[in-house]
């Protein structure tokens, strides 16, 4: 039943959709059942990483074993949120597009490129640097009249 490389989310949301159908589940689904399905999914994910401390990426030092466990507990995060959307009505492809250029809108690379900052500080400090600037050449200005 494992496809080839290549899933798309419209596949995923194909497949959940019949698979809830088949087993008459839909009568289920309601976005908050889902919603806190996908919480305890995403706490059993963080369950993999608990008491790991900071792993490199790739996860070189985990056994086959624990990155196989690891690609289940992402999946059932990722099916539920697909179901989530598809429930809701909400094209995730696209919102995540979306929200994507949003993100680049507020996390300018100009301002942000290397920083942890949330963009609040960003903005806070890139309105100050960006005053600061103006401010330096004003006095440039003013120094020379």
């Amino acid at each position: 039943m494992v496809e080839a490389e290549g899933v798309t989310l419209e596949e995923l949301r194909k497949r959940m959709a019949e698979f809830a159908r088949e087993r008459d589940w839909d009568q289920f689904h309601s976005p908050r059942n889902l919603l806190l399905a996908l919480v305890g999914e995403v706490g059993e994910l963080s369950e993999v990483f608990q008491w790991k401390g900071e792993v490199p990426r790739g996860l070189p030092d985990w056994k086959e074993e624990e990155k196989e466990h690891l690609g289940e507990e992402l999946s059932d995060v990722l099916l539920y949120l697909v179901r989530l959307a598809d429930i809701c009505g909400v094209d995730l492809g696209k919102a995540a597009l979306r929200k994507m250029e949003l993100n680049a809108i507020k996390y300018p690379v100009k301002l942000c490129k290397g920083s942890s900052e949330k963009h609040a500080e960003i903005n806070d400090h890139g309105t100050a640097a960006a005053a600061a600037d103006s401010s330096s050449t004003t006095n440039i200005i003013d120094d020379g009249v």
